[in-house]
């Protein structure tokens, strides 16, 4: 968790935010995706795994990171850290 913390301290600080509203942007993305008119991408948001109805932030991290993993774009993430 103290990663994912670092990374929305961080996505916060670059937008002059806190962390709480860097969260409910997520969070409202996450909304927008899973009611897509377009299915493809709607299905994509639900592809996200959680506990309960909605992806959290930290549910949409994991998620993302995993992907980006499987897909071998751990590149992307070593940027971004570098940064």
């Amino acid at each position: 968790m103290e990663k994912q913390d670092n990374l929305f301290e961080r996505l916060a600080r670059e937008r002059n935010i806190t962390v709480e509203q860097m969260k409910e942007i997520i969070t409202d993305r996450i909304r927008q995706g899973l009611n897509d008119p377009d299915l493809e991408k709607r299905k994509s948001w639900e592809a996200i795994p959680c506990e309960g109805g909605i992806p959290t932030p930290e549910e949409w991290l994991k998620y993302a990171i995993t992907k980006m993993q499987i897909n071998g774009q751990d590149n992307l993430l070593e940027w971004f850290i570098d940064k």
